[in-house]
């Protein structure tokens, strides 16, 4: 089986260059899983957990906040906003970041304010539940 190039970038830094067999994305429309010869595309991608396979396991998992990915047939980019891989996040630290963004809603004292702490603290759920989902696989 041939394999698909992929990247894991942050603005600050590479987090990931490999081969793998599948990469799963969490696409804004939906996860979706980029094997060699994929159909190229462009997607935004949401808060969620990002797996790459080889063979049939998952090798590597990474939680990331948003950003872009980019396929081709040969390859996978995915510019993440930002990303950590998933065995270093806890439970813990997502409760405070989500505490935090509540905080920072409640405090806020503008529309624009506002509207960036509801998006944080969007965000901050929607990093829980894929916590919790994949912590249990």
């Amino acid at each position: 089986m041939a394999k698909v190039s992929f990247r894991l970038v942050m603005p600050e830094r590479e987090l990931l260059a490999t081969e793998a067999d599948m990469v799963v994305v969490p696409g804004s429309e939906g996860d979706f899983g980029v094997l060699h010869g994929h159909a190229p595309l462009i997607s935004t991608v949401r808060p969620g957990v990002l797996e790459v396979l080889q063979g049939n396991k998952v090798e590597q998992r990474f939680l990331v906040v948003g950003g872009i990915a980019e396929v081709t047939a040969e390859r996978c980019t995915v510019l993440a906003d930002e990303a950590e891989p998933f065995e270093q996040v806890t439970a813990e630290q997502l409760a405070d970041r989500e505490r935090v963004a509540q905080e920072e809603l409640t405090d806020a004292a503008t529309d624009a304010e506002r509207a960036a702490a509801q998006k944080n603290l969007a965000i901050a759920k929607d990093l829980r539940r894929a916590q919790a989902y994949y912590a249990s696989r």
